[in-house]
């Protein structure tokens, strides 16, 4: 059993790094263009063979690089102005106890 999860979870690793999954964002992007363009047409053979209708999939706009640097400048940008707000909190904290 160990060998059989162990595989699979070495074959997941591998297929992730031979579709770029794990690169730099612009390639994780590219993946996602490519499962976007391939994965629709492969779930209608397969229920079209099954005999299953499928309602259709909503239409996401999204985009995960976006999504991660609009976070990444968020976090950067808060960090930033930390020690200034620091400061301006201990001065107010000082005044109050005053």
């Amino acid at each position: 059993r160990f060998v059989i999860k162990g595989s699979l979870a070495g074959a997941a690793v591998y297929v992730a790094y031979d579709q770029g999954l794990l690169g730099s964002g612009a390639q994780g992007a590219e993946a996602l263009k490519k499962a976007r363009a391939a994965l629709p047409p492969a779930i209608h053979e397969w229920t079209s063979y099954v005999g299953w209708e499928l309602p259709s999939t909503p239409k996401f706009d999204f985009s995960p690089s976006d999504s991660w640097n609009k976070g990444v400048q968020t976090v950067m940008s808060a960090l930033s102005v930390a020690p200034s707000r620091a400061c301006e909190y201990t001065a107010e904290g000082w005044k109050y106890v005053k």
